[in-house]
C-alpha cells in the first residue's frame, strides 16, 4: 500500500486553500526579487509558519518520493527509514514543501527526505562527504530548513554580535561552539557545508535576507531571527 505524507499543518501554519497559496508563493518569490538560476544548487531557508515511499502531499500538489536515490542511501548503511506518524510531525521540511511546487511547476521532481538529528562534528563531516557527490549534479537541489537565532530570556539565550557570516565548516562551528548560538538547524546547516568542501563543483554560499519576530529592547522581550541563503555555482 502507498504510504502519503500528509501536510499536516496546512490550514494552520500556512493557508490549505490551493488558489490562494499559488497567489501568496507567486507574490513572496517575487517580492524576493531572486532571479531564476540553474546554477542555484541549494538554499537554506526557515521553517515557521506561514516516511520514505509514496508521497508527499501539499494544498498545490503532490510530490513523488526518489525511491531509487533513497534505497542507494539506505544501502550504505548510515540511514535509518522515519516512520509516517514522525514524519508528519515535523513541520521543517513541509514548510519548504509548497515553494519546491512551486518553483519546480511544471519540471518533474521528487523529493528525498533526510531529518538530520543531534550529530556529532564527526556525524557531520561525514555525513557532508557521503552526500557530496549529489550536490555535484545539477540535477539535484537542496533544501536546508532552519531558523536561525532564538533570541531573549525565555529563550535563555541573550548574547548580542554583529559579527555572522563564514561559509565554513569549521568556522561555523568554532562559532556555535564559542557563543552558544540557539540555531535549531545548525546540525543540518553543518552537514550542507561539509558537503560544500568535499564537492568537486565551486559553490558560494551567500546570504540574501535576514528578518526578525519582533524587536528586542530589553531582555525579557524574546525574539526569533530568520535567514536565508543560497548556494551558487561559483563561475
Amino acid at each position: 500500500m502507498e504510504r502519503i505524507g500528509r501536510a499536516s499543518h496546512a490550514g494552520s501554519w500556512y493557508t490549505d486553500n490551493p488558489k490562494d497559496l499559488a497567489e501568496e508563493l507567486d507574490g513572496w518569490l517575487v517580492e524576493a526579487g531572486l532571479p531564476k538560476s540553474s546554477d542555484v544548487r541549494g538554499v537554506i531557508a526557515l521553517h515557521a509558519g506561514y516516511s520514505y515511499s509514496g508521497l508527499y502531499k501539499t494544498p498545490i500538489g503532490d510530490l513523488p518520493i526518489d525511491l531509487e536515490v533513497i534505497e542507494e542511501l539506505k544501502a550504505t548503511g548510515k540511514f535509518e527509514s522515519m516512520n509516517l506518524r514522525v514524519d508528519e510531525a515535523e513541520h521543517s521540511m513541509e514548510m519548504h514543501l509548497p515553494y519546491l511546487a512551486k518553483v519546480f511547476e511544471g519540471h518533474p521532481l521528487k523529493v528525498i527526505p533526510i531529518l538530520v538529528g543531534a550529530l556529532s562534528a564527526e556525524s557531520e563531516a561525514m555525513y557532508g562527504k557521503l552526500l557530496a557527490k549529489y550536490i555535484d549534479d545539477a540535477q539535484n537541489f537542496f533544501s536546508v530548513s532552519s531558523d536561525f537565532c532564538h533570541w531573549g530570556s525565555r529563550f535563555n539565550y541573550k548574547h548580542y554580535d554583529k559579527k555572522y557570516e563564514t561559509g565554513d565548516a569549521d568556522a561555523f562551528k568554532e562559532y556555535l561552539s564559542e557563543y552558544d548560538n540557539t540555531i535549531c538547524g545548525r546540525h543540518p546547516i553543518s552537514v550542507f557545508l561539509h558537503m560544500l568542501r568535499n564537492r568537486t563543483t565551486r559553490i558560494k554560499i551567500k546570504f540574501l535576507r535576514y528578518e526578525q519576530s519582533s524587536q528586542c529592547k530589553t531582555t525579557r522581550d524574546s525574539s526569533v531571527s530568520y535567514a536565508s541563503a543560497a548556494a551558487k555555482v561559483d563561475a
